[in-house]
């Protein structure tokens, strides 16, 4: 009982710091704020039940006579301490996460503790580690000290109550644990519309293992439906374009895209940046002049100046970078189970006849992309480490410690990542070989570090990271124009997602709007596409400007195309949205639909009801995009 006490008592303190950070980006009313306190603490009770289980259970089968013997006492002050450590740990976590994230626990947790390799050393540059550590370590020592001198451990040893005590064990914890653990879901605190609100209803601990159960949803289960043939007419009747004929009928989006039948063939290089918001572009408003390339270059190039990102995570950027699919509920396709042999943006390159790449300069063992692009006709380049028995479709490289001038945990600065690019570049030329480059940046997430001496800003935030991100794009682009293959590339420039998703509503659209431009491409004057635009739509739009006839199986569509209407995509892990125009559609599990009206302009959506062909669209294009990769309609 006392750990329970010290664990409501401790929860309680962290729910108040972290309300007190989330009170400078939202306001919550009286009701909210006694909703988040009541209900977490109904969350808190319930998880301190189940952390207590296992030591119940124990206190309920050891033997009477051993009960108050000497090697108990210590067994049971050893468990105390260790279950100290363990929650004192995962409340520092919670303050770390939430600085990041401004969420309680999710899927992203998970990913986190998978990726132990990572994240350990990402943390240990970030914080004082040793010290953190150390610092946990005596807190624990101390909180079982004062116990030790309240004579708690002694009164729970004393032979004369430990039968009641037992039998008060059972029913005060272990059958409410059973009955908490099987009945309560962590969506019961979401039950308002201020997303912080919500957040703050949960316990951390809980979340994490919510997450860890769910990690994937099956649309079906959880969300509106539609019926399967009307679903995938209407998706059909969406993707219409001039020139585009349907191959098979029924469940299938399979189509030819007829262009003028161009036989321009530009090589292809997408940097795909990491967190990269628009608003740190001061085409956007950002006055920190912390991206002068990137907006010169938005200047002079075919620019979606009202681009949307899929998702709030890498793997979704690259799942609608190669997949150009709608964000279905759940981990990214990147991460999940038979997602090899796909149709790619990479299969329409190969049969043009290209050799596809992905560039990485951490592991790409992590959120396994190596595996996705491996299996789905990429070769990798990657600074990893060799693993046993790994096998890829595609070629694997590892970039050596020579090529590296600077590293930290999650990989190499942009400038080496761009280096081992143009000596790629450098070899295919003279193969007289067409490549398409997937290269994902890393220089711009925490802890922020990059080379010393290149700008004018120290390291360590996230200011100057986006300033050495956009110096390092700037030099690779100087570089390469002396190249002899320079004037027959492409280069791409887009994020793969925001820097951060958290903001006044439960879904804030302006934290998906990324920047994205195609530089260099022969024949095409600049223009400024402002009409709203989807991370999907980039590469159909780029063959579009090529006129090239190719095989389709995307949900991404040419955006200047005569029949293209504005709608876009955005996904958290389980949140679905489609915005068509200023009509916003939400769906969320339980079948649970929202709609609004979106003011771009005031960044603030108004509950409304929409017509129904609007909410239907929304559906159809979610149950269709899963029905498609879980049957298998994605394969080759």
């Amino acid at each position: 009982m006392g750990y329970l006490a010290y664990f409501i008592l401790s929860s309680f303190l962290i729910r108040s710091i972290l309300f007190i950070s989330a009170s400078q980006h939202t306001h919550f009313t009286f009701l909210e704020v006694l909703k988040f306190y009541l209900t977490g603490l109904f969350f808190d009770l319930g998880t301190g039940l189940i952390l207590t289980a296992l030591y119940s259970l124990y206190l309920l089968i050891i033997p009477n006579r051993f009960y108050h013997k000497s090697w108990n006492k210590i067994f049971t002050l050893s468990i105390f301490f260790l279950f100290l450590l363990i929650t004192l740990f995962a409340f520092f976590a919670e303050l770390t996460f939430w600085q990041e994230f401004e969420s309680r626990f999710n899927f992203i947790a998970v990913d986190y503790l998978i990726y132990t390799y990572e994240v350990i050393h990402n943390i240990n540059e970030s914080y004082p580690l040793p010290l953190l550590v150390s610092g946990i370590v005596l807190l624990a020592i101390a909180i079982t000290y004062i116990f030790h001198k309240l004579n708690i451990f002694n009164n729970s040893f004393n032979d004369r109550i430990a039968f009641k005590s037992r039998l008060m064990i059972s029913a005060l914890i272990i059958l409410p644990t059973i009955c908490f653990a099987l009945i309560v879901k962590n969506s019961w605190a979401e039950s308002g519309n201020n997303r912080y609100a919500n957040e703050l209803s949960k316990a951390g601990i809980f979340s994490f293992f919510a997450a860890f159960k769910n990690n994937e949803l099956n649309y079906h289960d959880f969300y509106s439906l539609i019926e399967n043939k009307d679903a995938f007419k209407l998706v059909k009747n969406e993707l219409q374009e001039n020139g585009t004929v349907y191959k098979n009928p029924g469940n299938s989006i399979i189509r030819s895209i007829k262009g003028a039948d161009s036989i321009h063939k530009p090589n292809v290089i997408m940097i795909t940046v990491e967190s990269l918001s628009a608003d740190f572009l001061e085409h956007y408003g950002n006055t920190q002049h912390i991206t002068p390339r990137l907006d010169s270059f938005a200047n002079n190039s075919v620019f979606f100046s009202s681009m949307y990102a899929t998702g709030t995570r890498t793997v979704r950027g690259m799942e609608a970078l190669t997949l150009a699919i709608p964000p279905t509920p759940g981990s990214s396709i990147v991460r999940r189970m038979d997602n090899e042999h796909l149709f790619t943006v990479g299969e329409v390159f190969k049969e043009k006849g290209y050799v596809n790449t992905f560039f990485y300069g951490g592991d790409g063992y992590f959120d396994n992309m190596n595996h996705f692009f491996g299996n789905n006709g990429y070769n990798i380049v990657d600074r990893g480490r060799k693993l046993l028995n790994e096998t890829y479709d595609g070629t694997r490289t590892l970039i050596q410690d020579k090529e590296v001038t600077f590293e930290n945990a999650w990989g190499i600065c942009d400038e080496d990542i761009f280096n081992v690019v143009i000596k790629d570049a450098d070899k295919k030329y003279k193969q007289k070989q067409l490549f398409n480059n997937f290269i994902m940046t890393t220089s711009n997430h925490r802890p922020y570090t990059f080379p010393d001496h290149k700008i004018n800003l120290p390291s360590g935030t996230r200011e100057a990271a986006v300033r050495y991100t956009d110096y390092a794009i700037g030099n690779f682009i100087d570089r390469i124009k002396s190249k002899p293959w320079f004037s027959n590339t492409v280069i791409i420039i887009v994020a793969d997602h925001c820097a951060s998703s958290a903001g006044k509503n439960e879904i804030d659209i302006s934290k998906y709007q990324i920047p994205c431009m195609i530089l260099n491409l022969k024949g095409t004057k600049k223009m400024n596409i402002s009409k709203m635009t989807s991370q999907i739509d980039l590469f159909p739009t780029l063959w579009g400007l090529l006129d090239w006839n190719y095989t389709s199986n995307f949900y991404g569509k040419n955006v200047l195309d005569s029949k293209y209407k504005s709608r876009v995509f955005l996904g958290t892990y389980q949140k679905l949205v489609y915005m068509k125009g200023d009509s916003l559609v939400v769906l969320s599990p339980q079948r649970k639909i929202d709609t609004y009206l979106y003011d771009k302009v005031k960044n603030e959506q108004k509950p409304i009801q929409l017509p129904k062909r609007i909410v239907d669209q929304g559906i159809a294009n979610y149950q269709t995009a899963f029905d498609l990769f879980k049957d298998g309609g994605l394969k080759l």
